[in-house]
């Protein structure tokens, strides 16, 4: 099991931008969460197999509203927590 954070800019947020991420991440088995951030930037802590993150990081464009100007690719912080499922915080 790997845990990747993505944080990701451009219009992500009131665009339907989480609820895509968490149908792409519940499609390929990954645990984790999507939240927007204040700075108008989503970020998605996933787990699971590098495979599934790998393809969820190919899906990260987004719904057809949104649109990406790029995504950061980072380790998970040590002190966060990532639930077993996956949530739209």
């Amino acid at each position: 099991m790997v845990a990747l954070r993505f944080l990701v800019y451009g219009r992500v947020q009131g665009v339907g931008f989480r609820w895509f991420v968490l149908r792409e991440a519940e499609r390929r088995g990954l645990r984790g969460f999507a939240r927007n951030l204040r700075d108008g930037s989503v970020e998605v802590v996933a787990a699971g197999t590098p495979q599934a993150l790998e393809e969820l990081a190919r899906a990260q464009q987004g719904p057809a509203h949104a649109q990406v100007e790029r995504v950061e690719r980072s380790d998970v912080p040590h002190e966060l927590v990532i639930p077993n499922d996956f949530d739209i915080r």
